[in-house]
């Protein structure tokens, strides 16, 4: 053995080319393989820098699908909230419209009712100036002529169906007689003409049977029998009445009725006297053959002159006309707008409908569904929930100085409430916001296939890099150890593409370096022996043989070779034709690495012999002529 040297192992005397030289040869078989991977690390495993980017790529998609996620429902809660948003507001515009509607015709009817029976009062006014002058007489002992002519004109100008319209004088206690005399003559004829305008299925003698011909009042004394009416004090006996009808419950026709009768009435007439002003108050009012249904009842005065403005005026009748209050709301709303709440309030608490339990009902609710209107209630029946949304104003306002009339009297004003219904919210809540939702995640669903169907891809051809990654990998864990293996990833990673992405080697030697802008790698090993070993005869033996038995000759002694140099952690360098370079002490130390060398270098002898006898049949005679030489540099 010659004397000791140093070796130095430089990356640039390992490469790749030094693999493949000439002589076509296998790099190493099936067990060298996994031999080798265990001597220097699991070639088969996936590179520490593809692990961390294959980790990187797994929290970025996590990460995007959180993103999709997180958008998707932000998007979607947001688009559904906008659209109901925007419901509650379509909602709210649209009650706060048909509240407007309702409280401006509304009103409009009330002055159109007032105009109408100011106007009414005034043309019997003047109506009975004249005919008082021509006939000689005076109040109270006028009844209207043509009444039912001018009554019905009075309900058509109203626009109502089937008013009742009243004819009340004023008669004082000295003409009480005179006016039993007067009404006993002119109400048959008052039947006479009503029955023929008005085409009623009773006869005037039949309503004139039916009245009693003198003002009356209902005795308690006497099982409340009729009888003439007692006092001293002004009666307000009704005279005319349109249109002409029994009212049911009424053993008689009530033409003569004294006010005491109906302090409702008498209360209006009185107050109406008093500040010679139209007034206003609940009523019930009879609807054909079905109970009756609140209504009010307007009350006009009628002065002596027709000159209602002047100050020596007197009030000496009244007209009057009798409404259902849902008249003021039919026609209000057009069809298809519905859903309404309506509730009529009186600021006087005993200015109101009489109940059958003899309560006092100062509060109506009313519900308005485009032009009809119908009773609900006789109290606040209005949803609570929409109290937020309530809308409020006068309805009528008779416009009295307190100072005019007497101490204690409450001046009624009425005031209309509106609200929406239920029925109207449910009619904008459509299923858009859910529609437009589902659009949303359809879209977001969408999205997230084209981008699963995009890794789909990416996945394929990160699997073909990665296939190549793990062939260039193996290659390497066999050509260098797992030291030098590892130094040439982590060299790669700093000088490679600054990103951590793994890029192939580079084939060409720059400056001794795999990896260009590297430096090179050169370690010292002070103790080592290197084994050479080249086949005795080959030249003359492979001049005769076909290339295919020369590569199956080396093929097996080398493979052969390769098991034992795992056996004794020897390291192949290369093979250059038909010798063998290998090293013992590189890239581990080993103490005694003379001792190795020679093992090897004998085992490997004697390996030689024994393949090249058995090769003997296949590729001739003198294949066992083959000897191994052997030169170990310490």
């Amino acid at each position: 053995m010659s004397e000791d040297h140093s070796i130095s192992s430089k990356k640039s005397s390992f490469g790749f080319f030094s693999i493949f030289s000439s002589i076509p040869i296998r790099d190493a078989t099936d067990a060298e393989r996994k031999g080798s991977a265990h001597d220097q690390g699991e070639t088969n495993q996936i590179p520490e820098v593809a692990k961390r980017e294959e980790t990187n790529i797994r929290r970025a998609k996590i990460l995007v699908a959180l993103i999709i996620i997180i958008a998707a429902s932000a998007v979607g809660a947001s688009t559904y909230l906008l659209v109901k948003d925007q419901e509650e507001n379509d909602f709210e515009n649209q009650f706060e419209s048909y509240a407007s509607e309702i409280l401006i015709l509304s009103r409009q009817k009330a002055d159109q009712f007032f105009s109408a029976l100011d106007s009414f009062s005034i043309s019997i006014a003047s109506q009975a100036i004249s005919e008082n002058a021509l006939r000689n007489t005076s109040w109270p002992f006028y009844a209207i002529s043509d009444w039912s002519v001018k009554a019905r004109g009075l309900a058509e100008l109203t626009g109502v169906f089937d008013p009742d319209i009243l004819f009340l004088s004023i008669v004082e206690p000295e003409d009480r007689d005179k006016f039993n005399e007067f009404a006993t003559q002119a109400v048959p004829k008052w039947y006479q003409e009503s029955v023929k305008v008005e085409e009623t299925e009773m006869t005037a003698t039949e309503f004139w049977q039916a009245t009693i011909p003198y003002i009356y009042f209902y005795d308690p004394e006497n099982n409340y029998q009729p009888g003439p009416s007692p006092g001293t004090s002004d009666l307000i006996p009704l005279l005319q009445l349109y249109p002409l009808r029994l009212y049911p419950g009424y053993p008689i026709m009530p033409i003569l009725s004294d006010n005491a009768q109906s302090p409702g009435l008498g209360a209006l007439v009185n107050m109406s006297r008093f500040i010679c002003k139209p007034v206003l108050g609940f009523t019930m009012v009879n609807v054909g053959t079905d109970a009756a249904t609140p209504g009010n009842l307007i009350i006009q005065p009628i002065y002596d002159t027709a000159h209602s403005r002047a100050e020596d005026r007197k009030v000496v009748a009244f007209t009057g006309i009798r409404l259902q209050w849902m008249d003021y709301f039919k026609n209000v709303l057009t069809d298809g707008e519905f859903g309404v709440i309506v509730v009529l309030k009186s600021s006087c608490p005993n200015v109101g409908t009489v109940e059958d339990d003899g309560s006092t009902a100062t509060v109506l609710t009313y519900r308005i569904d485009g032009q009809n209107a119908e009773l609900v209630g006789t109290s606040d029946l209005h949803d609570p929930k929409y109290d937020g949304m309530e809308i409020t104003d006068v309805f009528v306002d008779l416009d009295i100085d307190e100072s005019e009339v007497p101490e204690g009297t409450c001046i009624p004003t009425l005031t209309l409430h509106v609200y929406p219904s239920e029925d109207l919210e449910q009619s904008f809540q459509t299923s858009q916001a859910i529609e437009y939702t589902l659009v949303v995640a359809a879209s977001f669903i969408f999205t997230s296939l084209v981008f699963i169907l995009y890794d789909y891809f990416v996945q394929r051809r990160q699997a073909k890099v990665m296939e190549r990654i793990m062939r260039q990998d193996e290659i390497v864990a066999n050509v260098f150890p797992t030291a030098i293996r590892n130094r040439l990833y982590q060299s790669q990673d700093k000088q490679g593409n600054g990103n951590g992405e793994q890029s192939d080697f580079n084939t060409d030697f720059e400056g001794g370096s795999l990896i260009p802008g590297s430096a090179p790698m050169a370690d010292l090993f002070p103790n080592v022996s290197v084994v050479f070993a080249d086949i005795v005869g080959f030249t003359a033996w492979s001049s005769a043989r076909e290339p295919h038995q020369v590569f199956v000759l080396l093929e097996t002694i080398y493979c052969a070779f390769d098991k034992i140099a795992y056996r004794h952690s020897v390291f192949k360098v290369e093979t250059v034709g038909d010798c063998y370079v290998s090293v013992v002490g590189l890239p581990e130390p080993v103490d005694k690495h003379a001792v190795v060398a020679c093992r090897f270098a004998r085992e490997c002898k004697m390996k030689m012999i024994e393949l090249t006898l058995k090769l003997e049949v296949s590729l001739g005679p003198d294949t066992g002529d083959l000897d191994l030489r052997t030169g170990i540099h310490r």
